[in-house]
């Protein structure tokens, strides 16, 4: 993650299992390392929200050769109250647009 300029604020609007979702958006097959170096976080805590997300059902994990392919389940809504009219798609649509490519 870029650091933020004295113009820009170091908070986002996305939580980190919002941006691991957008990296995995982007690459279905991505490494976990992939990720915590593009989110700015450790490798632990990509497994930790990872395994957090395909528990909720949000994600599934499918072995292929020594990588793992994910499925997002972009009809699932999202989890907070004031969201849950909306499915993860409404989110990840817009973000995983090559307009939005990392």
């Amino acid at each position: 993650m870029a650091s933020a300029s004295p113009d820009i604020p170091s908070w986002t609007f996305l939580t980190n299992h919002g941006h691991v979702m957008v990296c995995i958006a982007h690459q279905p097959d991505i490494r976990l390392s992939e990720i915590a170096q593009k989110v700015g976080i450790g490798e632990r805590a990509v497994h930790r929200i990872v395994h957090e997300l395909i528990e909720a059902g949000y994600l599934t994990s499918t072995k292929v050769g020594r990588r793992n392919i994910y499925q997002m389940d972009l009809e699932r809504p999202l989890r907070h109250p004031l969201e849950s009219s909306h499915r993860l798609g409404a989110i990840l649509d817009p973000l995983s647009s090559p307009q939005g490519s990392l």
